[in-house]
Formats: C-alpha cells, sequence, structure tokens
C-alpha cells in the first residue's frame, strides 16, 4: 500500500508512514540516508526507519510538513522516477508549514520517460505563464533556471504537438569582426555561443535531440538570422536577451506567426553591451508591461538552484551593488 492511500497514524508525538515496498523506501531515504538527514536538517524533525515503517518526529507543523513530503517523493518513486537532493530541496521549498502544496507546482512531460518538474514557487509560477501567454519573460539572476525551463516547456509543447517547430535564439556579440578570427566555418565560428542552448536541450529531450536537429523540427541559431523571417507554429526562445540592443528586441519580438509562442529570458545585471545597459531588454518590459497576452517572471538569488554557493554568490554581488 501506498504512503498517499494509507494516512499516517498517530503515536504520541510522532507521525507513522507506512510504505508497500522496501526497495522504494531505500530509495526514498538516499544512500546513507541522505535524504532523510536533508529533511531532518532543514525541518528540524527525526525521522526512524524500521523496515517499511517510518515515524516522523517533532512539531506538529514540521511532522506534518516532512510527511507530506515524504508522500510525494515516495509517489514519484512508484510512477518510475528518481529523486535527488535536488527533488528533496524542491520539495521543500513547495510545500507549505502545514503541509500543503504550493501553487503553481505542476509537472511538464517532455518525452515518454522524461518529466521536468519545477523546484521553486517561482519555477511553477513561471510555467504558469508560459501556459497562459503567448509572449513570456524570464527576468533573474543566473542558475535561477529560465533558459532551462523554457527549452523543457518548448519540449512539452512539441512533446504533445501544440507546435511544429522548437526555435532557439541568442545574440552572439562578437558577430563582428572578432567571430572573424575564430577558426572553422559559419557553425564553427557561431557554436561556443549557442552551447549553453544545446546543452539545456540534450537536458530535457536526451537523445533524441540530434534527431529532431537533423530533421528541422529544432532550430538552434543567432538572433541575426531571425531577421525577415516569420515564425509560425513554432516555440520560440530567445535567450540572453540582456545583450539585445532595442532594433534587435523589436525585430524579434515580432517574428511570431500563427499559433506561435515565445520565451525572453535575460538577466539585466549582466549585459555585455556597451555601458552595461540591457537597453532592449529593459524598453521591451517598460514598453509592453500593460499589454495583454504578456507575461513577466522575476527571480531572485532565493530561486538560484544550481549549487547552493551559487545564491549565495549572486546575494553578494547584489548586495555590493545596492
Amino acid at each position: 500500500m501506498s504512503a498517499r492511500a494509507k494516512p499516517p497514524a498517530r503515536k504520541g508525538e510522532q507521525l507513522l508512514l507506512e510504505f508497500g515496498d522496501n526497495k522504494l523506501v531505500a530509495a526514498l531515504s538516499g544512500a546513507h540516508q541522505k535524504h532523510f538527514a536533508r529533511l531532518e536538517q532543514r525541518l528540524s524533525v527525526l525521522i526512524t526507519q524500521r523496515g517499511n515503517l517510518l515515524a516522523v518526529s517533532g512539531p506538529s507543523d514540521a511532522r506534518a510538513r516532512a510527511t507530506a513530503i515524504l508522500r510525494s517523493l515516495y509517489a514519484r518513486l512508484e510512477a518510475g522516477e528518481s529523486i535527488t537532493l535536488a527533488e528533496v530541496d524542491a520539495e521543500i521549498r513547495f510545500t507549505d508549514p502545514i503541509g500543503g502544496r504550493a501553487a503553481g507546482e505542476g509537472a511538464i512531460r517532455t518525452a515518454t520517460t522524461r518529466i521536468t518538474r519545477p523546484r521553486t514557487p517561482a519555477q511553477g509560477a513561471y510555467l504558469d505563464l508560459m501556459r497562459d501567454n503567448p509572449l513570456v519573460f524570464g527576468i533573474g539572476p543566473a542558475g535561477t533556471g529560465k533558459t532551462y525551463l523554457a527549452a523543457a516547456f518548448g519540449a512539452h509543447m512539441l512533446f504533445q504537438r501544440r507546435v511544429e517547430r522548437l526555435i532557439l535564439s541568442r545574440p552572439a556579440l562578437e558577430a563582428g569582426e572578432r567571430l572573424g578570427f575564430l577558426p572553422g566555418d559559419l557553425k564553427e565560428k557561431i557554436d561556443p555561443y549557442l552551447r549553453p542552448l544545446y546543452d539545456a536541450l540534450f537536458d530535457v529531450l536526451g537523445e533524441q535531440t540530434t534527431r529532431l536537429m537533423d530533421q528541422g523540427v529544432i532550430e538552434v541559431a543567432p538572433l541575426a538570422f531571425m531577421r525577415g523571417r516569420t515564425l509560425s507554429r513554432a516555440f520560440v526562445i530567445l535567450d540572453e536577451a540582456q545583450n539585445t540592443t532595442t532594433a534587435q528586441m523589436k525585430m524579434m519580438l515580432t517574428r511570431l506567426g500563427e499559433d506561435s509562442q515565445m520565451v525572453v529570458t535575460g538577466d539585466p545585471s549582466q549585459s555585455d553591451l556597451p555601458g552595461n545597459v540591457a537597453t532592449g531588454l529593459n524598453e521591451a518590459l517598460s514598453i509592453l508591461k500593460d499589454v495583454e497576452g504578456v507575461g513577466v517572471a522575476r527571480f531572485t538569488e532565493a530561486d538560484v538552484v544550481r549549487h547552493a554557493l551559487v545564491s549565495r554568490v549572486v546575494a553578494a554581488y547584489s548586495a555590493h551593488g545596492k
């Protein structure tokens, strides 16, 4: 019997959970019970395991929150997913102090065997905006999943056959004189600028990425290649938008064709334009703030989902800038 089917029984200051599969309980605890240790550390509870029984001790609200997290993680394992410390941390962020679930938590399927889940409430809200708006801006520091989730949602749209193409683009600031000194043909010159987009695609789609690119279903190209095109029945991602000029941003936004959707991602604090000012991105956010069909998701250092040190680095630089 799964944890979802059997409610916990109270025993003094404990909540007892019974699970039906000892192997899944082992995966739930993690190597050397590191998943339980993370929950104990973050929630101030004590988790004791005896076979397929777990006893959760601690303050009432913390017990309820911990058991809700354990049920949710076990349900993922039952569905054939794997869990890591990152998933444990995400569940902690999403589960409120009385054991409920925060809004904007929905998973998206990017392939038959691949599911992507938001790891912070802000990421969940970002996905909600993409579900509801044809144009979404994802604004915030590095490591918050802006590009990754946009690529995942685009793959999800492809998987559901709601679009026919996935198009990813970013400006290559050095596409002028300096780029000419790089060895190789044009593709070899621009690939280093587009590598982060390739990485995101391979992470959410796996081996089929290469096949879809060969078939033209997925296209990764520099921003300059978008001029004059009409992008119909496509999911379009403009990455590193803080490096676009006003003219470039307007050009890209007006490429949208029939049944298309666009996500624009960027970090205004990391512009490589002259004067370090994200001209195109900042002006677009100002001009389009009240336009119907435009959504804006803003991330902070609290949403960084890379190494824990990254969020502290971002916070330190933010404080220094202020």
